[in-house]
């Protein structure tokens, strides 16, 4: 049973994250972060690991002082408790920030998942999945030359340490609850059947027809057709990549659909395929990505996968050398 120590003083953890990611930016109380944060808190990001809360606070004010009519939305709080007074949850927000592009007025669409562990109330680690390339593509801008301007920092910490074993009793974030085990099973068992073996003949046995996929630039793909052809495209720069699942967490919530799994993998391999992001390098990299599944009837119904193209490009970049103009923001 949690405690409400764990998200007071909102009602539970899903009113929790809504409240506190509003206060930060939307009402842009930058300062909430002191409150909000463990001093040590770690945030692992697309382009690496920051530890301290100084670089939090550092980062947030950089992006809401680029985009200072943000207005990110809840699409989905995936929350599950870590003992009595912590929780995990999986956050996914849908970004509509008002631009101007040459005379007109426009739209930037973008999802962000960010997983957040919270021990009696403070942010102790998180894991943040973007969508950058989504913002970068809809301002006309070349994904390389954006890539160029940033660099990769690198991974620390758990991060970097072998996978759990049993996912489903100790993920990342610690020890978590038996629930929905057969949905769990489920979908590890997709993950691992599909992408890491690369079966793909057997998406029908674990989705929907009407399956929908809602994946980076701000794209959406239709039935287990488009999913063949948008994970050949994620894999066919990386022939030999690895899933790992690194954390997963459930809930049921009828304001969001029903049963939803959400599944924080990374993915490893290395950059020896098509050579969608310039001249091959053979060197290796590690993706940080978040998945959330509607699950209906024991059978995947809609995926959420976020992960930022941008960043693993920096990696890519860092591999040669590449980058020019240091950019140390993972929020």
């Amino acid at each position: 049973m949690l405690d409400k120590v764990a998200y007071e003083p909102w009602q539970d953890p899903d009113d929790f994250i809504r409240e506190v990611t509003d206060l930060i930016w939307v009402d842009r109380n930058i300062g909430f972060i002191e409150e909000n944060y463990e001093p040590d808190s770690i945030v692992h990001g697309s382009l690496g690991t920051v530890v301290g809360r100084d670089g939090v606070v550092e980062g947030s004010l950089m992006r809401i002082a680029e985009t200072p009519q943000h207005v990110g939305q809840a699409e989905d709080v995936i929350w599950e408790a870590r003992g009595e007074d912590a929780f995990l949850s999986s956050h996914l927000v849908f970004s509509s920030d008002p631009v101007s592009i040459g005379a007109a007025p426009h739209e930037l669409r973008y999802r962000t998942i960010a997983n957040c562990l919270y021990r009696r109330g403070r942010m102790v680690e998180e894991w943040v999945a973007r969508d950058d390339l989504a913002q970068v593509l809809q301002l006309g801008q070349d994904p390389d030359e954006v890539a160029r301007s940033r660099t990769f920092q690198g991974y620390v910490g758990s991060f970097l340490e072998p996978a759990p074993e049993d996912v489903l009793s100790v993920g990342d974030s610690g020890p978590r609850p038996d629930d929905f085990r057969s949905e769990c099973e489920m979908v590890l068992e997709f993950i691992e059947t599909v992408w890491n073996r690369r079966d793909l003949s057997r998406l029908r046995d674990f989705m929907v027809r009407d399956l929908f996929l809602h994946t980076i630039g701000d794209r959406t793909v239709l039935r287990p057709d488009g999913y063949q052809r948008e994970l050949l495209r994620m894999l066919s720069p990386f022939p030999d990549a690895q899933f790992e699942v690194r954390d997963v967490q459930t809930n049921h919530a009828e304001r969001y659909a029903g049963l939803r799994v959400a599944v924080t993998w990374k993915m490893t391999g290395t950059y020896s395929g098509m050579n969608h992001f310039g001249p091959l390098t053979g060197k290796p990299i590690d993706l940080l990505g978040i998945s959330q599944f509607l699950i209906r009837d024991g059978r995947i119904e809609k995926e959420v996968r976020v992960y930022d193209e941008i960043g693993l490009r920096s990696q890519i970049n860092s591999t040669r050398g590449d980058g020019e103009v240091p950019f140390t923001n993972i929020y």
